[in-house]
């Protein structure tokens, strides 16, 4: 899955310690896919998957819009190029001076989810656009987000409704149907769900207008997932069994479809010991880990591609773990990770996939350790 591009630059540069290299190229092509795929769609990109400058603006020049979490990340999409109007403040949870910084720079549109969080928008973002986010059961997906985030449609329909009573504009409804999703049928009941909202306050004057069916679109790890072009067919089958023929606006939010291909991290390997003579499974640690970046191994949901120089070799299993001083430090012990039995200390591995949800997972100096160096080509 690294491109020739991307093994060129560790066969170059030699970068020391852990990093990760990005392709631009990758990101372009997938752009254009969900472009291509979902042609009526806008597409916000979900900044926080990864927020490298170089990805935000060629992103910018290419088109997208952009899905923030954060006054910080509203800043970074500004600073690439988009204008406010490109921009949502995606994150349901904000302070209310946040808000007010966000609508003073020009962002019109806001995550809700609770008519709280909608008190505080029409105080700090006066006539602002929002809309409600409806929870989904998260079924399906390899890194599900439901609960925290997000209410059922019968509050959803509470909350909108407030929304306009306070001289909000509400303008829609979210949903989130779980990170790394590979069910192609999961957007189906969160649009029913959306219609249901739209349905129950067009009856009261308020008319919806968009639908945000946010991210959720995969990149390939150990298994193969659906194209792009797959995820479009069945969205647009859903939403059209739905709306009918009027079709609300729409826009996708991918983040882990955009950039998880295009990066591939460089790391090393430290130790490979026993914990008993008679012990049959080795442990192997790399010189990153959870800490590092590979916060997404937490109970082992996502299961990154690892490729060694010696693949061809016979392989076993092996608990592989991070370099930290913490016992959380592991990220695949439950379903050992099959290496090659000739694997030795001092060899490069390549981790593959990895240019989601990476870099600003890594803490800044636990143990002493840097964060993942990241390059961008």
């Amino acid at each position: 899955m690294a491109t020739q591009r991307v093994l060129d630059f560790f066969a170059t540069r030699r970068p020391s310690g852990p990093c990760l290299v990005v392709d631009l190229d990758v990101v372009a092509d997938n752009f254009h896919a969900f472009e291509k795929a979902l042609p009526d769609s806008k597409i916000y990109y979900a900044v926080k998957a990864n927020p490298a400058p170089e990805i935000l603006r060629m992103l910018a020049g290419l088109g997208s819009s952009f899905d923030t979490a954060s006054v910080a990340e509203i800043e970074m999409a500004l600073d690439a190029g988009a204008t406010p109007d490109r921009i949502s403040f995606g994150n349901t949870i904000k302070k209310e001076r946040d808000i007010a910084r966000a609508f003073e720079l020009g962002i019109d549109l806001y995550a809700v989810d609770s008519v709280e969080e909608v008190e505080k928008v029409a105080r700090a973002a006066p006539g602002a656009r929002v809309f409600c986010r409806v929870l989904t059961d998260g079924e399906g997906a390899e890194w599900p987000l439901s609960r925290k985030f997000g209410c059922v449609p019968a509050m959803a329909v509470d909350v909108l409704r407030h929304a306009n009573r306070l001289g909000l504009a509400a303008y829609g409804v979210s949903f989130h149907v779980g990170s790394q999703q590979t069910d192609l049928g999961a957007w189906d009941k969160a649009l029913s769900d959306a219609k249901a909202v739209f349905s129950r306050l067009a009856d009261e004057g308020i008319l919806l207008k968009m639908v945000n069916m946010g991210g959720g679109f995969p990149t390939r790890y150990l298994k193969d997932v659906p194209t792009a072009q797959a995820y479009g067919q069945a969205i647009f089958q859903s939403l059209s069994k739905h709306f009918g023929n009027r079709l609300p606006e729409t826009i996708i939010e991918p983040g882990r479809g955009m950039v998880g291909n295009a990066g591939t991290i460089k790391s090393e390997v430290v130790l490979i010991s026993k914990k008993a003579d008679n012990d049959n499974v080795r442990w192997v640690f790399l010189d990153i880990g959870k800490f590092g970046g590979l916060a997404e191994t937490m109970d082992e949901a996502i299961r990154y591609p690892i490729v060694t120089e010696r693949d061809g070799d016979e392989k076993a299993p092996c608990v592989l773990a991070g370099p930290t001083c913490d016992s959380a430090d592991v990220m695949y012990e439950k379903t050992p990770y099959p290496l090659p039995l000739t694997l030795t200390i001092g060899d490069e591995v390549l981790i593959e996939g990895a240019g989601a949800y990476t870099t600003t997972y890594a803490s800044v100096a636990f143990n002493g350790f840097e964060p993942l160096r990241s390059y961008v080509i």
